[in-house]
């Protein structure tokens, strides 16, 4: 099965790599405006194959992305230090008015997995500009929160002292500052949150939770402020995504589509945990939230309804 990505700077190599590391796919498109690069990271990531998966990486062009299952956009400028991902939105936004329709020029059938920043509004967008071409927004789809819910459920496991594969936690909304980490909903294995702190004598207060919020919600600053960029953590969350695409698992996932209202707010593009199968996106699934966390997730919901209609 063939996978497409553009942009072959750190995101998009990345994920290659970690693709073939958990095996996913058979071949990899790689294309790039920098055609050196491109070509140079061809031979790194082939290099690493004979240790891992058979996969075939290629550095490419958009013709070469014809029956491509999925297309992975990552190209766009980078996030500088200091910035907001919705700082972006006026450097990336001319971008993918030129990325979308080459894609779906060669490739009409494949699902677009958003992974530039801004991610919820880049994905609104690629969905506007996708429609254009015939393609329903079901078949667009942002890496949204998948990371910072990745990054939730390490740290109350971390809290917990359990394995964070049973913790079921979910960020919603934005992927960003106004990000919602609600705890109310969380379960360990099948049992609530707090059941389970009381059954064993696990102290989880207010102030471990703020704790947990804020590294969860700054965590992508501290990397940015370290090394520049980050690349590791969302590499992993588009080779999960592209995997349970290309596996028609039907996982369910927080990632980001064009939604008709969310929180009161009407046509919007933000996280919330979504089935996804081979098709593309099947349905959001909405999460019983308090007063408080719903109230956040409709400003959440507001801050990217004012970005995207400053596009207008």
């Amino acid at each position: 099965m063939k996978i497409g990505i553009i942009g072959a700077g750190m995101v998009g190599a990345t994920a290659a790599y970690a693709m073939i590391m958990r095996g996913v796919g058979r071949e990899i498109i790689l294309v790039d405006m920098n055609e050196a690069r491109t070509k140079a990271e061809e031979n790194d990531l082939n290099h690493a194959v004979p240790f891992a998966n058979p996969l075939t990486v290629i550095s490419g062009d958009y013709p070469d992305l014809a029956g491509s299952r999925v297309v992975v956009i990552s190209a766009g400028v980078s996030q500088k230090p200091g910035e907001t991902r919705l700082e972006l939105l006026a450097r990336n936004a001319a971008v993918f008015r030129q990325i979308i329709p080459k894609v779906l020029a060669h490739a009409p059938d494949a699902i677009l997995l958003i992974a530039t920043n801004p991610v919820d509004i880049m994905t609104h967008l690629a969905a506007r500009y996708a429609h254009e071409h015939g393609v329903p927004s079901s078949r667009v789809i942002g890496t949204g929160t998948t990371l910072d819910t990745a990054r939730f459920r390490s740290l109350l496991g971390q809290h917990l002292q359990i394995d964070p594969t049973h913790v079921h936690a979910y960020v919603l909304g934005e992927h960003g500052d106004s990000e919602v980490i609600p705890f109310s909903p969380v379960t360990i294995g099948a049992i609530p949150l707090q059941e389970f702190c009381d059954q064993w004598e696990v102290c989880l207060e207010e102030e471990d939770k703020q704790r947990i919020d804020d590294q969860v919600r700054n965590a992508a600053y501290v990397i940015i402020q370290g090394k520049g960029s980050t690349y590791y953590g969302v590499g992993s969350a588009i080779a999960k995504i592209v995997e349970v695409i290309l596996g028609n698992q039907r996982a369910i996932l927080t990632v980001c589509t064009p939604l008709a209202e969310v929180a009161g707010v009407r046509d919007v593009t933000l996280s919330l945990p979504h089935l996804v199968s081979g098709e593309g996106i099947i349905k959001a699934i909405r999460m019983p939230l308090t007063e408080d966390e719903s109230a956040q997730l409709h400003a959440s919901a507001l801050v990217i309804k004012e970005a995207i209609e400053q596009l207008v």
